[in-house]
């Protein structure tokens, strides 16, 4: 066998920390030889016992996810020693805030467009009635057409109150002023 062959060729792992790299190394699924720096910030970071003690501690099928996120937090550290991966979390919430007011806008500024196309798709509505000419509307619809000279608002067929046995207080002539006066039973007494 050439030990040029890539089936020889040792895990970035083992590469970075110059030793044979096993049949059974527990690097090499995870750290290929072509990404020499993704071991080295990972080492760099956290070290690579902790890394092969955490490896052992997880199922084969967790493996490579942790491997992952252990690789994304090192380079944030890296780049970013004083917040790290923490940063450009921050980072991203912020944006997304930021695009959540922009949104947010949008839909109101769609909603008062909406809003204002809405009365010129409605018929306008009629002009407003005054009110003599809301008597004669009335006169019209009952089929009184002599209304237009009557007062609107007090407007009394002519038979009112012509029809009682008796006389209302404020139907007879009271000339002295007085409203217990003729009429409305009792002596005025309360």
């Amino acid at each position: 066998m050439a030990s040029s062959s890539s089936y020889n060729s040792p895990c970035a792992a083992c590469k970075f920390l110059r030793r044979k790299c096993m049949p059974g190394c527990i690097f090499a699924p995870y750290f290929p030889p072509e990404e020499p720096q993704k071991f080295a910030n990972v080492h760099k970071i956290f070290g690579a016992s902790n890394v092969t003690k955490l490896l052992n501690e997880l199922l084969p099928h967790q493996r490579e996810d942790a491997v992952n996120s252990l690789a994304y937090e090192a380079e944030a550290r890296v780049r970013d020693p004083v917040y790290g991966c923490v940063g450009a979390i921050s980072f991203l919430q912020r944006q997304v805030q930021r695009l959540q007011k922009e949104l947010d806008s949008a839909n109101a500024d769609l909603i008062r467009f909406a809003c204002n196309d809405i009365p010129t798709a409605l018929p306008a509505p009629p002009p407003p009635i005054v009110p003599r000419q809301r008597q004669l509307e009335f006169n019209r619809r009952v089929g009184n057409q002599s209304g237009a000279d009557q007062d609107i608002f007090y407007h009394q067929p002519p038979h009112a109150y012509t029809s009682h046995p008796y006389n209302l207080p404020w139907n007879i002539d009271n000339s002295s002023g007085d409203i217990n006066e003729g009429g409305g039973g009792g002596d005025g007494n309360i």
